[in-house]
């Protein structure tokens, strides 16, 4: 079992950065990919970022590429991302997810854990 914890998010002006954290319990996240994902009011989820079990490998959606930056501290079993340049359209709640598979994917169902989202707000 795995719980996961989003932390970070809050109002930011357009421009602006933000920093998001995702802590987990139950289980060390070592071996699993992890990823990022939000969802826009009365839109559906949609992939932001992922990162591969063991760091090496990253991927991230063309709207935040060169923004958004994923990263992993295994050691405290916890996963970040890092927002910069944010825009009104990255209004949206964020939730963290781990993959078992530790790849890392832009495909919401490979995910088998998930947090209950950290709300980022962008004013213009």
């Amino acid at each position: 079992q795995v719980q996961l914890v989003e932390s970070g998010g809050g109002l930011v002006q357009a421009g602006g950065s933000l920093g998001l954290s995702c802590a987990a319990s139950g289980r060390t996240l070592s071996t699993y990919g992890m990823g990022w994902f939000r969802q826009a009011p009365g839109k559906e989820r949609e992939f932001v970022a992922a990162i591969s079990w063991g760091g090496s490998r990253t991927y991230y959606a063309d709207s935040v590429k060169d923004r958004f930056t994923i990263s992993r501290d295994n050691a405290k079993n916890t996963v970040y991302l890092q927002m910069s340049s944010l825009k009104p359209e990255d209004t949206a709640a964020y939730y963290c997810a781990a993959d078992r598979s530790g790849l890392g994917s832009s495909q919401e169902f490979r995910y088998a854990y998930w947090g209950q989202g950290t709300q980022v707000t962008v004013s213009s």
